[in-house]
C-alpha cells in the first residue's frame, strides 16, 4: 500500500497559470510562446493552464486593435495555438480581441484537444486613471449573439460558460477578465453559486506601488468567499512601458489559501501549478447554508451553460504535490503560530473570565498531574485571574497521587503550582482509592496485580469527587482539563472522572496544539516565562494517565500513545472528520502523503522532538481502524454530556451544542468497510 496514487483519484485537480514573454502586436511568436508553455503544463499533468489578459497580441496595443491587419492576424495566432493543442490534455485558456457583431470584445477564449469550447467576453471595461478600454472594446453587456464562428463551427459566447470535464464533474471552471474581480459583484460571484469552484482571471494590470498587494487581497478575498479556487494571471515582460510597467504577477488561492505563487519582474516565460482539492472545497460549500440561500436569493442570475470536454483525467497519472501539514490544527508558519497561541489563549482566557464574571465566583480548582493538558488550564487560570486583577492564590491547584504517579511527574506539578504563586494542595488518592477497592472486593486490594479498568478509575473518581468538593469548600468551580483529542477517541473517565468538571478551558483544544501552546508560553515573554524549565519538562514527558504502578525504575509504564496510537495521527484524522466529513480512504492518503518520510520542512526539531519523523501507510491504516472504531462506535455518549467550554478553532469542536451532533448509539461499520474496501485487514 503506498498511498501515493494519482492526485485525479483522490478528488484533487491541478491547475496551472503562465506568463509568457510577451512580443507586442506579433500573434505568431506569441503563439508559439502560448504553446511551449501549454506543453509543459500537459507533462506536469496539468488539467487547465491560463495566460493573461489579451495575450495573444499583448494588452498595451490601444487603437492597433481597430486595425484590420492586425486582428487577422490575432485569429491567425489563435488558430495556431487552437491546432498544436490537438495533442495536449489541459483546457487551456487564452486572452484574445476577437471580432464579434461588428464589435471588438477582450475575450478568455476556451480551447482543448484541437477546438474552441468557448470565448468569455469581459464584463466591466475600466476607462479611469491610465485605462482607456471602452475606446477599443464593447462589454460582454454589448453583446448581441451568444455564438460567434470559429473553424467552421458555432462556438458559445457569454459570460455563462462553465466548463467542466465529463470524467472529472467535480471540477467546473469558470473564467473573468482582470477589471471584473475589481467591481463590488464579479462574475466569478454568480458563476460559483451556479456551481462553478475553479476561478480563472486573465489579467494585464500594469504595476503600481501598493497595487500587487491589493490584487492578493481580492483574489484571496474571492476564494474565501466563494469557497473556490482562484488562479490569477497577469501580463509581464515585454508589454509597452510607453505609460505603464508591469510584473507578470501569478498566483493561485484555494478558499482563502495561498497554494502557490510566480516570481514577479523576471524576462523569461514561467508556469506555476497547484493541486486544487475539490472534495474539501465541496465539502465546505455543502456545510455553509448560507452560501446556498444566497445562491437561492439570486437564481435569477445563475442561469449558465455547461460546456463540457473529456480530460482523460484517469490516465494522468501523477503524484500530489500539495504541501499537506502533518498538523493542520497548527500553522506551519512560526509568525502565524505564534499568532494562533496568543489567540487561543485569549479566547480560552475570555471564556473562563466570562464564566466568573457571570457567576459571581472568584476562585477556581484544577487538578495538576503534571502533564500537558492540566498544565495548559493552569495557565489559562493563571492569566484569567491576571486579567480579572484577582490573586492567583485563587486558583486552587491539587495533585493527587495515585499508583501510577511517578516522581518526576509530581515533581514537576509541585514545582510548576509554585514557580506560578498559586494555592498549591497534594492529597494523596491511594487510600481512598484503596479503600473502595477492598469494598469492592477488587483483587488489586489484596495485593494482586490487577490493573484493569475499575483500577484506573476508581483513581479517576476519587481525583474528581476532591476536586468537586474542595470547589464547594472554597466557593469555587472545577475547571477541566480534558483536550479535544480525549474527547474524540473517548480517552476520558465517565461521570464522576476527567470528562466532568464545571467548565472546561480546553475542550476543542487537541493535544497537538496543546504542545504548541506550552511551548510558546515557555519560550516567550511573559512573566510566566519563571517556569520555562518545567514547562519545557512537562512537553517533553511521555503521555499517560499514570493509573498503573511505575516500572522497576519509577518510569511511566502505562503510555498512552502505546494504547491507543500516536496523537499525531489521530489529530489528523480528527481534522479531516470533523472539517470536512472525509471518508477514511482518502484521509489515508492524504495522512500518507503528510508523513511520508520527506523532510519536516519549516518544524524544526526542537518543536516535535517528541514526535515521529515518518509513519507507513500500513501503521496509518492500523491506527485508522482504531480512531473510526472509537469516534463513531464506542465515544459519543461522552460528548453527549461535556461541559461548557469555549469553541477555540475552524477546525471544529465535539460539543453536542456546536459543531458536533450525533447518536450516542451510532455504529462505525460503514466507515470501516469504506476503509477496509480500499485498504483489506490483515488476515486473523
Amino acid at each position: 500500500m503506498s498511498g501515493r496514487e494519482s492526485l485525479y483519484g483522490e478528488g484533487f485537480c491541478r491547475v496551472a497559470v503562465a506568463v509568457p514573454r510577451l512580443y507586442l502586436t506579433e500573434p505568431v511568436r506569441n503563439a508559439a510562446a502560448t504553446i511551449e508553455l501549454a506543453r509543459q503544463a500537459d507533462a506536469a499533468g496539468a488539467a487547465l493552464v491560463a495566460f493573461p489578459e489579451l495575450g495573444v497580441s499583448g494588452y498595451a496595443n490601444d487603437d492597433l486593435f481597430h486595425q484590420d491587419a492586425h486582428l487577422d492576424a490575432i485569429r491567425g495566432g489563435l488558430q495556431t495555438i487552437v491546432d498544436a493543442s490537438v495533442d495536449l490534455r489541459p483546457l487551456i485558456l487564452v486572452g484574445a480581441a476577437l471580432r464579434i457583431d461588428d464589435r471588438v470584445f477582450n475575450t478568455a477564449v476556451a480551447i482543448h484537444r484541437g477546438r474552441v469550447l468557448g470565448a468569455v467576453p469581459k464584463s466591466y471595461l475600466p476607462n479611469y486613471r491610465e485605462f482607456y478600454e471602452k475606446r477599443q472594446f464593447a462589454a460582454a453587456r454589448d453583446a448581441v449573439s451568444t455564438t460567434f464562428r470559429f473553424d467552421g463551427e458555432d462556438v458559445p459566447f457569454g459570460t455563462d460558460l462553465i466548463f467542466s470535464p465529463s470524467d472529472l464533474p467535480e471540477m467546473r471552471v469558470h473564467v473573468e477578465i482582470c477589471e471584473d474581480v475589481w467591481v463590488p459583484i464579479p462574475p466569478s460571484t454568480f458563476a460559483a453559486m451556479a456551481g462553478a469552484n475553479v476561478l480563472v482571471n486573465l489579467s494585464a494590470s500594469n504595476i503600481t506601488i501598493g497595487k500587487h498587494a491589493y490584487r492578493r487581497q481580492l483574489a484571496e478575498s474571492q476564494s474565501a468567499r466563494l469557497i473556490g479556487a482562484y488562479l490569477y494571471t497577469a501580463a509581464g515582460f515585454g508589454e509597452s512601458t510607453t505609460d505603464m510597467a508591469w510584473d507578470g504577477d501569478a498566483f493561485i488561492y484555494e478558499n482563502g489559501r495561498l497554494l502557490a505563487q510566480g516570481e514577479r519582474f523576471i524576462p523569461t516565460d514561467q508556469l506555476v501549478t497547484a493541486d486544487v482539492d475539490l472534495v474539501q472545497l465541496a465539502a465546505d460549500r455543502m456545510r455553509m447554508t448560507s452560501f446556498t440561500d444566497c445562491a437561492t436569493d439570486h437564481r435569477e442570475r445563475l442561469a449558465m451553460r455547461r460546456i463540457e470536454f473529456t480530460l482523460d483525467a484517469h490516465a494522468i497519472d501523477v503524484p500530489l504535490q500539495r504541501d499537506v501539514d502533518r498538523y493542520p490544527f497548527v500553522p506551519s508558519d512560526p509568525h502565524t503560530r505564534d499568532e494562533r497561541c496568543a489567540e487561543v489563549y485569549r479566547i480560552q482566557v475570555s471564556g473562563l473570565a466570562t464564566r466568573l464574571v457571570a457567576t459571581g465566583i472568584e476562585h477556581v480548582v484544577i487538578g495538576v498531574s503534571g502533564g500537558l493538558d492540566s498544565t495548559q488550564a493552569l495557565l489559562v487560570a493563571c492569566h484569567t485571574m491576571d486579567e480579572l486583577n484577582l490573586p492567583r492564590a485563587s486558583v486552587h491547584g491539587v495533585t493527587m497521587p495515585g499508583f501510577g504517579t511517578t516522581a518526576g511527574t509530581l515533581e514537576n506539578a509541585r514545582e510548576l503550582m509554585r514557580l506560578l504563586g498559586v494555592t498549591a494542595t497534594e492529597v494523596d488518592i491511594r487510600p481512598a482509592s484503596m479503600q473502595m477497592l477492598n469494598d469492592l472486593g477488587h483483587p488489586a486490594a489484596a495485593g494482586q496485580p490487577v490493573y484493569d479498568i475499575t483500577y484506573e478509575n476508581v483513581q479517576a473518581g476519587a481525583r474528581t469527587s476532591y476536586l468537586f468538593r474542595l470547589a464547594n469548600f472554597v466557593n469555587g468551580i472545577v475547571v477541566g482539563t480534558g483536550d479535544l483529542s480525549e474527547l474524540a477517541l473517548g480517552w476520558c473517565t465517565y461521570g464522576v472522572g476527567d470528562q466532568m468538571s464545571h467548565y472546561n478551558v480546553n475542550a476543542s483544544v487537541p493535544k497537538t496544539l496543546l504542545q504548541f501552546l506550552i511551548r510558546w508560553v515557555a519560550d516567550g515573554d511573559d512573566p510566566q516565562h519563571v517556569a520555562h524549565d518545567v514547562l519545557h519538562r512537562i512537553v517533553a514527558t511521555e503521555i499517560s494517565p499514570e493509573l498503573v504502578p511505575p516500572g522497576a525504575n519509577g518510569e511511566i509504564e502505562q503510555r498512552t500513545e502505546e494504547i491507543i496510537g500516536p496523537y499525531d495521527l489521530h489529530d489528523f484524522f480528527l481534522y479531516y472528520t470533523l472539517r470536512y466529513g472525509m471518508r477514511p480512504s482518502r484521509i489515508v492518503y492524504l495522512a500518507a502523503h503528510a508523513w511520508s518520510d520527506k523532510e519536516r520542512g519549516a518544524w524544526p526539531d526542537r518543536l516535535v522532538a517528541n514526535h515521529r519523523r515518518a509513519y507507513s501507510t500500513d501503521e496509518i491504516v492500523k491506527w485508522l481502524r482504531v480512531f473510526v472504531r472509537r469516534f463513531f462506535a464506542t465515544s459519543q455518549f461522552k460528548r453527549t454530556a461535556m461541559p461548557n467550554g469555549p469553541k477555540v478553532g475552524s477546525g471544529g469542536s465535539l460539543s453536542p451544542r456546536g459543531d458536533w451532533r450525533a447518536p450516542s448509539d451510532s455504529s462505525a461499520q460503514a466507515w470501516l468497510d469504506e476503509l477496509d474496501a480500499k485498504y483489506p485487514p490483515p488476515a486473523a
